[in-house]
């Protein structure tokens, strides 16, 4: 740069400087117009977008697939090119040296001129730059596989329910549906086994939930319990036994309220009502069935975990349960403790194998039956000659 050149500059250097902006008022002002714009984007997003709902953070579950905010997804997606042993390539190295060229930059580049036109080679670098990070950014989401989804509860009502379709899964095969406990039938390694009872005062009032929490985590070898904790080889996530712990807490102690949205009642019948599978069978069956009649265990391939599922599986589908004649039905003979001799001429014993069902619970299946199995609320009702009250419910 030439001396007349240089005088030029600083000659307008100066008078801009001469003339100047104010700090105060000036400059605050407008630092507060932006901050006020940012705050109002802010609310805006956490009003109509929010945040995606994401169970707690676990180390231990393997199915989480990790990813970073948007802004540093094209860092995530450059590492799957540094895999292995020079990962630290990727991590350290790239970024540092980028970091150190943004603290070079003012000493390496001491162009005056501003405009982009005489600034070919910078403006070159920036934009091979930036569409690299948004190649990277667009492909990271297209390359990362969707997080599978899971169902989240958020306040006390929906722990406590999700906690009892989770209890009914994992724990009354040998704590029984009401934690009564008792002699342990069909659960192999403890079958004749005694449990005590779990929701009794003595169990509910000594223990605190990070108690209760880490029996469900850990287990009790010695007791025979296995571990459910993802930790230790089990199934369930910790937000899961949270949600098994809180069912516990509310519904079995009395100092607990429970809250006045969250049913973990059956709802009962009047006389005239037909039952429905969306409001009275699938509650039965959740609380009573599903614990044996699912995945994984012997149950002559039968499972209830479904509409479709009560109606159309097992060795013996079409005679578990037959429209409009309930004492044909296997499922009502094995209620009503008679042994059936099945399709493959195996013996089918009394259900559930422990303990009687409740009566009414057991009326609540052969009017279902009697009625042509009405999937939902609505096709029950039509068929229904009396409606239900509906605040109505059964004892849990």
């Amino acid at each position: 740069m030439n001396e007349e050149l240089k005088k030029k500059y600083h000659a307008k250097y100066t008078a801009a400087k001469q003339k100047g902006v104010k700090f105060w008022p000036d400059i605050i002002y407008k630092d507060l117009l932006v901050s006020f714009a940012l705050f109002i984007l802010l609310i805006g997003l956490a009003a109509f977008v929010g945040v995606a709902a994401e169970p707690k953070a676990d180390p231990n579950d393997t199915a989480y697939i990790p990813r970073p905010e948007w802004y540093f997804l094209f860092l995530f997606e450059a590492l799957k090119f540094v895999p292995g042993a020079i990962e630290w390539v990727g991590t350290a190295l790239i970024p540092g040296i980028a970091v150190l060229a943004l603290i070079a930059l003012p000493f390496l580049d001491k162009n005056p001129s501003r405009y982009w036109k005489n600034r070919k080679i910078a403006i070159s670098v920036m934009s091979v730059i930036v569409l690299g990070i948004v190649g990277l950014t667009i492909r990271a989401v297209i390359t990362t596989p969707e997080q599978e989804e899971t169902t989240l509860a958020g306040s006390i009502a929906e722990q406590v329910v999700q906690g009892q379709d989770l209890y009914s899964i994992y724990c009354a095969e040998c704590h029984q549906p009401e934690g009564e406990g008792g002699e342990v039938v069909g659960v192999e390694g403890l079958e004749g086994t005694f449990i005590k009872p779990i929701s009794s005062q003595d169990e509910m009032w000594t223990r605190t939930d990070q108690t209760l929490f880490n029996i469900i985590d850990m287990g009790q070898q010695d007791l025979g319990m296995p571990p459910y904790g993802l930790g230790y080889g089990g199934e369930l996530q910790r937000a899961e036994i949270e949600s098994i712990v809180t069912f516990m807490r509310y519904t079995w102690d009395e100092r607990a309220e429970i809250p006045e949205d969250a049913i973990v009642g059956i709802p009962a019948l009047v006389e005239g009502e037909v039952p429905s599978y969306e409001v009275h069978i699938s509650a039965v069956a959740k609380r009573y069935c599903v614990s044996c009649h699912r995945e994984g265990k012997e149950n002559n391939e039968y499972l209830m975990g479904s509409y479709d599922e009560i109606l159309n599986t097992g060795i013996n589908a079409g005679k578990n349960v037959i429209a409009g004649d309930p004492d044909a039905s296997y499922l009502m003979q094995t209620l009503h403790r008679q042994t059936v001799i099945g399709s493959d001429s195996n013996e089918i014993g009394a259900m559930p194998p422990s303990k009687d069902l409740k009566t009414e619970y057991i009326d609540m299946f052969a009017r279902w039956i009697e009625a042509g199995m009405p999937e939902t609320a609505a096709e029950a009702a039509a068929l229904s000659t009396v409606a239900a009250p509906a605040e109505e419910t059964a004892e849990p």
